[in-house]
């Protein structure tokens, strides 16, 4: 027989605010406890030296999980100069040192436009991309070093916030996939020297800010009733989507799997509503055909931000 659970089926998304010198994973399972949910999951990780806007999923939002790891990404970050370690942040042991050149504002940001747009990038050896089943970061610690193929991302901006003789302060915008710390090594590579992450704070996921997000210390504060109203909704990252309305009919067909026709210029992925309802989302087709590619279940709790 199943084991029955004991927690609550929660749906909803929460901005937290994580702190430093603990895992996402961790991060996530104390705010898990915290609201007893049944299921939650995170949206990309970040390292235990990080800190900032880590948006965590419970119930039917983890529906979207997987979507919303293709945001794009917006991060503060000190890169201290002259200064290399294994892991490519301070939390490593330093395998390289090298003189700091004199620096101006203009020789920053010549070399700063060498990584802007798309580029190719060697993600470091400790992350948690497999080899042969094994992460990355796991044989790293074994003292293997795996070659990497470089994968293509892209950095839509870098603006440089301040600098002296051993220290840049950046605010980075970036597609998925990208590495901070191999952006800083290579930066530091272009400058003529080495360098590490000192600092790494993520501003911006997506949809959402950091001003938007908690702490841990402040959600333990709130009562039981404040903190569910800082969940979000679970369409709220969709809402680049286009919408359909079905009438009561047509939206039991599709929650059941079946496929409706509607009257409706648009073609591709749509949010489907009913009676102001999130229901899933849905493929519109050019003759009319809609067809269900994702059904949430979200039981009375039903959102009207279309």
């Amino acid at each position: 027989m199943a084991k029955r659970k004991s927690g609550l089926d929660l749906n909803g998304i929460l901005l937290l605010d994580k702190a430093t010198g603990v895992s996402s994973n961790h991060a996530l399972q104390q705010v898990r406890r915290l609201f007893n949910a049944n299921k939650a999951g995170h949206t990309g990780s970040l390292d235990p030296l990080a800190t900032g806007l880590l948006p965590l999923c419970f119930g039917e939002a983890t529906k979207v999980s997987g979507m919303m790891l293709d945001d794009d990404k917006r991060y503060l970050v000190s890169i201290r100069l002259g200064t290399m370690t294994d892991t490519g942040d301070l939390e490593g042991q330093v395998i390289n040192e090298m003189a700091v050149p004199v620096l101006s504002q203009t020789l920053i940001e010549s070399a700063i436009t060498q990584f802007l747009g798309p580029i190719d990038q060697v993600p470091p050896m400790y992350s948690a991309l497999k080899h042969q089943g094994k992460k990355l970061y796991e044989l790293a610690r074994q003292g293997q070093i795996i070659e990497r193929p470089a994968r293509p991302v892209t950095i839509h901006a870098i603006q440089l916030l301040g600098f002296d003789a051993g220290t840049l302060e950046l605010d980075v915008s970036c597609s998925k996939g990208t590495y901070i710390r191999s952006l800083a090594e290579d930066l530091s590579h272009a400058l003529g020297t080495c360098g590490t992450v000192s600092r790494l704070r993520r501003t911006e996921a997506g949809c959402f800010t950091l001003a938007e997000a908690i702490t841990l210390d402040d959600l333990l504060t709130l009562s039981e009733a404040a903190r569910f109203e800082r969940l979000l909704p679970v369409d709220l990252p969709l809402q680049h989507l286009p919408v359909i309305t079905l009438e009561q009919p047509e939206a039991q067909a599709i929650q059941q799997g079946q496929t409706v026709s509607v009257k409706s210029a648009l073609i591709g992925s749509v949010r489907i509503y009913a009676n102001q309802c999130f229901l899933g989302l849905g493929e519109l087709s050019i003759n009319g055909k809609l067809a269900p590619k994702r059904i949430f279940n979200l039981g009375e709790h039903c959102y009207s931000d279309c």
